[in-house]
């Protein structure tokens, strides 16, 4: 009879490995050399007596006992985390780690406010931000390198689950002593007779804007082009023409002194940020408590 004293963290090597699908990647989720965690499966293994991994030099793949043991493993794993944070709520004692993926325009709307409140939650636990652009925060967490990521695209992939947290449009800005400064409103074809700074058509503003405004006449060429929006405000801030942005792309700082925002229509674009995460993978309880806290934040404002 096969000896049954399995431990946790043997249960949570197999967990990583089932959801990343590699030996290097679980290693370093779980902060363990790669030989450790060989030897914590290959423990684990013979405490059951079967075979639940097949190893090639090129993948890891579960066989059909690891696939079903590996089921009842994550739901063993994450009950016992869940009720670890319940029991640590408030005494600052749970530890670990939580990634998060954003796009940098939506740091201060979706993230920082509840950052702080999950920080005097759950102090010992490391909250890594990854803020890159659109394209890489969806690649970073379909790689599994984020748990979750705030972005605006990804509705439309199939193994990533996306909430809508709030919808923003896009104006047009300018410095205060701009001529367009002091209309109501503007239309597209109103900028193609300024000086048009624009991201880059490698950036997901680009492609956002490019589908909405397909067929509209008379777009505006740009005169400069930029990667990040940032660099695009801070353009239009040293006087080097008009963008169009989206609303919480402005420093508030800058909203309130130097640049100014004009409503733009015909069409009215806007984009829709939300929470992406993967389908197939179960959030540690850490994880899900930052998820849930921050999508009733942003639901909340």
């Amino acid at each position: 009879m096969a000896n049954m004293n399995v431990e946790m963290g043997d249960l949570r090597a197999l967990v990583a490995v089932a959801e990343l699908g590699s030996f290097s990647a679980a290693a370093k989720e779980l902060h363990l050399s790669q030989p450790a965690l060989s030897r914590r499966i290959s423990k684990l293994e013979a405490n059951l007596g079967v075979r639940l991994l097949e190893r090639t030099t090129r993948r890891v793949e579960l066989t059909a006992t690891g696939r079903e043991f590996s089921r009842k493993a994550r739901l063993v794993v994450h009950t016992f985390e869940e009720s670890m944070l319940g029991i640590s709520e408030g005494s600052g004692r749970m530890r670990g780690e939580v990634t998060i993926a954003c796009v940098p325009t939506a740091l201060n709307h979706c993230l920082l406010g509840t950052l702080k409140a999950f920080q005097q939650l759950y102090p010992r636990i490391l909250v890594r931000v990854l803020d890159d652009g659109a394209s890489d925060v969806l690649s970073t967490v379909v790689r599994n390198e984020a748990d979750f990521g705030v972005n605006y695209i990804g509705a439309q992939e199939a193994n990533l689950q996306f909430t809508p947290i709030f919808k923003e449009r896009f104006v047009m800005i300018c410095r205060r002593d701009h001529p367009l400064a002091t209309r109501a409103s503007v239309t597209w074809a109103d900028l193609n007779r300024h000086d048009y700074i624009a991201v880059t058509k490698a950036s997901g503003n680009r492609l956002l804007l490019d589908l909405a405004l397909a067929g509209v006449p008379e777009l505006p060429e740009p005169l400069c082009e930029a990667r990040h929006v940032r660099t695009v405000v801070d353009m239009v801030a040293a006087g080097l023409g008009v963008a169009a942005v989206p609303q919480l792309a402005i420093p508030a700082h800058l909203a309130h002194t130097e640049l100014c925002t004009v409503a733009l229509t015909r069409p009215v674009v806007n984009r829709t940020i939300g929470l992406i995460r993967r389908r197939d993978r179960i959030l540690s309880p850490a994880a899900e408590r930052a998820y849930q806290m921050i999508a009733a934040a942003a639901l909340a404002q």
